[in-house]
């Protein structure tokens, strides 16, 4: 049979797609009866194995794909969802002989008018063979290099690009599940801290024409969700307090927490991502505002981190949407060439985790 590809071999032998990459490259990780039960369906329907090197090889491509993400490579190793994005790739076995280069996109020369697509055509020409591409900005010019060179890519999250490859959450409706929850215990007086709204390090109180403008889709997302749970509550933009920290990291979430509950009597606080719900579990300690006996806070990701502060959050499968991505990107390249595929959207489920961190507003 021509063009057996990886995933025709799962469904006949009834397993996922990395169990048939196992059978291949880390036969250790399946019992050698599901192994010889993989290998001989592979054999029945003419599938040769894993072809990536070997098509490398014969097409003179180089065997290699790209993460782009943003910002400089110290701020991504300590970002959660980057180090589960690079663990979720990892654990693609087709890909263990893969060259990965990481392209951390410069926001300071984005933000000065540089030519950053000419640039980042420039990088990505003759380097990867494709693409997965984390939590970029709309509007951004490398999108446009990318599409311009026919590069094979998947994107995590953001942004939202109509017919391509993309692996994300239901970051509104996440987001309304997240402030019903702090509703539902009865609480009015509600700040929100997200971490940006534009890569250009902006900080402090939001307005509506900051947030109209938002490039960030994830933040944007979460915040029109927090802002409709809240308008469906009787509670107007206005009445919520918006704080933005301009970065990804703990101290820029603890300088925007001091902010917000230094400067409003807010009962609780709805954060966009658990690192900046923790930096406010910090902030609150030092104000000596108890958590969560006059202060709730609720984030969003639920890092491992979240499980040791007892933080509430909402639960999404970070790992499992780069494992995804990493399986979507090995089949575009797996594929012969002329071969029309079709692109594939993927959205995972989330949930709400009730921990320690969130109670019933004190009458």
């Amino acid at each position: 049979m021509a063009n057996v590809s990886m995933k025709d071999v799962a469904r006949a032998a009834g397993v996922s797609q990395p169990a048939v990459s196992y059978a291949y490259s880390r036969p250790s990780k399946l019992s050698e009866a599901q192994r010889k039960h993989i290998l001989e369906t592979a054999e029945k329907l003419g599938y040769p194995g894993p072809n990536i090197m070997g098509r490398s090889l014969r097409s003179g491509k180089v065997g290699a794909i790209g993460l782009m993400m943003m910002d400089k490579l110290s701020v991504a190793f300590a970002d959660p969802s980057a180090i589960a994005v690079l663990r979720g790739v990892s654990e693609i076995g087709e890909l263990e002989n893969i060259a990965l280069t990481l392209f951390p996109l410069n926001t300071r020369r984005l933000n000065a008018g540089k030519d950053s697509a000419t640039e980042t055509s420039l990088a990505l020409r003759g380097l990867v063979d494709g693409l997965i591409i984390s939590t970029l900005p709309d509007d951004h010019p490398a999108i446009l290099a990318i599409t311009k060179q026919n590069l094979p890519f998947v994107v995590i999250d953001s942004p939202l690009i109509e017919g391509a490859y993309f692996v994300g959450i239901d970051d509104r409706g996440a987001a309304k599940a997240q402030m019903q929850h702090i509703l539902d215990l009865g609480h009015r007086k509600i700040g929100i801290i997200i971490d940006r709204l534009n890569p250009d390090g902006q900080r402090g109180a939001v307005s509506q024409q900051r947030f109209a403008s938002s490039s960030e889709r994830i933040v944007r997302e979460r915040l029109t969700g927090y802002v409709e749970a809240a308008g469906e509550a009787g509670l107007a933009f206005d009445d919520l307090c918006v704080v933005e920290a301009g970065g990804l990291d703990s101290t820029s979430g603890q300088a925007a927490a001091f902010t917000l509950l230094t400067s409003n009597e807010v009962t609780a606080v709805v954060a966009c991502s658990d690192v900046m719900a923790i930096a406010c579990i910090k902030t609150a300690a030092v104000l000596q505002r108890s958590v969560p006996g006059s202060l709730s806070v609720i984030g969003f990701d639920d890092i491992p981190e979240a499980v040791q502060v007892g933080l509430t959050t909402i639960a999404q499968p970070m790992v499992e949407k780069a494992v995804v991505a990493a399986q979507l990107l090995t089949e575009q390249l797996n594929a012969a060439p002329g071969t029309p595929l079709e692109p594939v959207q993927k959205i995972f489920p989330t949930k709400l985790v009730v921990r320690q961190s969130t109670a019933e507003l004190s009458k």
